[in-house]
């Protein structure tokens, strides 16, 4: 495969800290991966991380590269004016995903990560008026998602709704994007693609139970109360960072596809 056009001599490995070039790192990871698990619509989407050190900058894939295309010098660190920063790439920066991140990095300075897809499973759920359901142990932690109306595409002449996303985030790690896609956010990058997966197959799985047309369980109000309470306050050495499967994607990752930490 060819390697994107990049405007730049000097390897952006020794242009940036060594502390953004790890998140350069990860975050090109996250890419491949959403990639790797069928959750792209092309060129489109995106996934940012917070520049370490800052409150007002995050990077950003480029716009028109393809997910399995992506690396860590490939990123675009821009700030939440839309003034980008370090582009070594010949690509701008997707406008919709400006729009979406800088709103809730601007106002979420515990948000390090935030991912954003378009899959058919997430898309369906978005149109349901019922919403997501808790229909399994492992999407239990969504019963309290937030979710966002469709106002159009997310352009720069729209930034007035950056105040209603934020709004309807609140302090949540998951919002369904009415009659458009999924969003999740956390403090680390293994967090948030952690979360989305799993988001993701609670989209695919309540669509496979509705589709069989038979009547179904949700689970007893008591038990989803429980399991509530222990996501909020999990017994020691069982953390909910994502990083335990984050280390093990990352092998697959050096084994099939290692150049996405170039």
């Amino acid at each position: 495969m060819s390697s994107p056009a990049f405007k730049v001599v000097k390897p952006v490995r020794e242009q940036v800290s060594k502390e953004e070039w790890d998140v350069r790192v990860n975050l090109a990871a996250a890419y491949r991966l959403t990639e790797m698990f069928n959750m792209t619509e092309l060129t489109a989407n995106h996934i940012s991380a917070r520049v370490p050190g800052t409150t007002d900058q995050f990077l950003l894939n480029p716009y028109g590269m393809l997910y399995d295309e992506v690396t860590a010098s490939s990123l675009i660190r821009i700030d939440i004016n839309g003034k980008i920063l370090f582009n070594a790439t010949e690509y701008p920066v997707n406008e919709a995903g400006f729009v979406i991140h800088s709103a809730i990095h601007a106002a979420r300075h515990d948000v390090d990560c935030i991912a954003h897809t378009h899959t058919p499973a997430g898309m369906a759920v978005s149109a349901m008026k019922c919403g997501l359901l808790p229909l399994a142990q492992s999407f239990v932690r969504f019963q309290d998602i937030a979710y966002h109306e469709w106002e159009g595409i997310a352009t720069e002449g729209r930034m007035d709704e950056r105040e209603r996303l934020v709004r309807d985030l609140g302090n949540k790690e998951a919002m369904i994007l009415k009659n458009h896609g999924l969003l999740t956010c956390g403090p680390s990058i293994p967090w948030a693609f952690n979360l989305m997966h799993r988001l993701e197959r609670a989209c695919i799985t309540q669509i496979m139970t509705m589709s069989c047309n038979t009547p179904f369980d949700l689970p007893p109000q008591d038990a989803v109360a429980t399991f509530t309470e222990m996501l909020a306050n999990p017994a020691p050495g069982r953390p909910r960072t994502g990083d335990i499967p984050w280390r093990a994607l990352l092998r697959r990752l050096d084994r099939q596809q290692p150049d996405y930490k170039n």
